[in-house]
């Protein structure tokens, strides 16, 4: 009999290229406080975290919680403005890796990310998404990123062992959440860290497109 294997996917930067809508609510928001808005690549760089350490990173004399309050609604009117597959697209190649892993009935799928459960059921209904994760940990419920707390969740939810599970994520904040919870890890070059900054996190393998994920996910199960 296979053992179990559980892979856990990013959402923002690693399935959905959300980078658009992230920093035009980020706009809004800064602007609706009355605060300076940092520059796009430093809005990139906290992209993974949840929102209140997000925004005191950013701005380290703000009130976060007002500010992530400020996000949220911000957020909401950036996407009635548009569409959700449209502000927030899969990247490509996306769909065919989630379709070619799920056909394996020994491998199990999971979301761990710093988006509200709320955010994460708008985006799985826009992309139809749903159906392929066992588990999906949010915001809502755990600390940011990178505390093990959403990994170590869906370890307990699927029955997966650490040996067993792979964080793919394309943050610093993935790579040591992975680390931390003792599971294995691939960073992607199509995010918001750069591959530099994945590696020095611990990432195994930085992948430069979702056809090379199969490939390392091999990698890993045969060193077991």
């Amino acid at each position: 009999m296979s053992r179990l294997r559980l892979v856990i996917f990013d959402v923002d930067g690693t399935l959905i290229d959300s980078q658009t809508h992230i920093i035009g609510a980020m706009r809004r928001a800064f602007d609706s406080a009355g605060r300076i808005c940092p520059d796009d690549e430093r809005i990139r760089s906290i992209v993974g975290l949840s929102l209140p350490e997000a925004m005191a990173e950013l701005d380290p004399d703000c009130d976060p919680h007002a500010l992530a309050e400020a996000y949220r609604a911000s957020f909401v009117a950036v996407r009635e403005a548009g569409q959700e597959d449209v502000l927030s697209p899969l990247y490509p190649g996306a769909r065919a890796a989630l379709d070619l892993l799920s056909q394996d009935a020994a491998c199990l799928l999971g979301v761990a990310t710093g988006k509200s459960r709320r955010g994460l059921t708008r985006v799985f209904e826009a992309h139809s998404l749903g159906d392929y994760f066992i588990t999906s940990q949010v915001a809502d419920d755990h600390p940011s990123k990178p505390h093990p707390s959403m990994i170590e969740a869906a370890l307990r939810e699927t029955g997966a062992a650490p040996e067993d599970t792979v964080i793919v994520g394309d943050t610093s904040f993935d790579m040591d959440m992975g680390r931390a919870a003792g599971v294995r890890r691939i960073g992607v070059s199509w995010g918001y860290h750069p591959a530099e900054r994945l590696r020095g996190a611990g990432a195994e393998h930085v992948l430069p497109g979702f056809g090379d994920l199969a490939a390392a996910l091999d990698e890993i199960w045969s060193e077991r």
